[in-house]
């Protein structure tokens, strides 16, 4: 498969089978993320595995209960991966500093997204959360308070044989050569 077909292949899955994850495939998406590049080389990301059923479960209650009714699926996912931003490095924090942009969430952004595409080549399906009750969830998992959860990321089988279409902007209205 070449990367446009596997960007194709990866979608947000939103329907889960209860067929369970082996820890081989998410320890392959680990590295994958793992392999991402960031700001200065500062990795400021952890990874928590959340695979053990009644504990999966407390975690999705605390995550996602009483959120306006979001993201209730990640309830069926057999597997949910907690990412929690560590301390970037003084190069990384200075650049961020001057530059006024929060490099520690781009390069999560893009470990993450390391992580699902290698999923879908992998055949699991994942769906990336950012809305979700943080302190409930630090507190199950004895996440330390000076630390942030930023990203939930679901996954498993996907319940849905067919990969839906991508609905999106053509080339021309999100790029332009040479100016604005």
């Amino acid at each position: 498969m070449n990367f446009l077909e596997l960007a194709n292949k990866r979608y947000s899955v939103r329907n889960y089978n209860q067929t369970p994850v082996s820890r081989e495939k998410i320890a392959r998406c680990i590295e994958a993320a793992r392999l991402a590049p960031s700001a200065c080389n500062s990795q400021p990301w952890k990874f928590i595995v959340v695979d053990e059923p009644g504990l999966k479960t407390d975690v999705a209650r605390a995550a996602f209960e009483g959120l306006l009714d979001f993201n209730h699926f990640a309830f069926k996912a057999p597997v949910l991966i907690l990412i929690v931003s560590q301390r970037q490095n003084l190069l990384a924090k200075f650049g961020g500093i001057v530059k006024r942009k929060n490099f520690s969430l781009m390069d999560i952004g893009i470990a993450a997204e390391h992580f699902c595409l290698e999923a879908a080549e992998q055949g699991l399906g994942t769906c990336i959360l950012g809305w979700f009750n943080e302190k409930k969830t630090k507190k199950i998992l004895g996440i330390p308070k000076d630390k942030r959860l930023e990203l939930i990321i679901s996954a498993g089988l996907s319940a849905d044989e067919k990969i839906p279409d991508k609905i999106r902007k053509s080339s021309e209205e999100i790029a332009s050569y040479n100016k604005a």
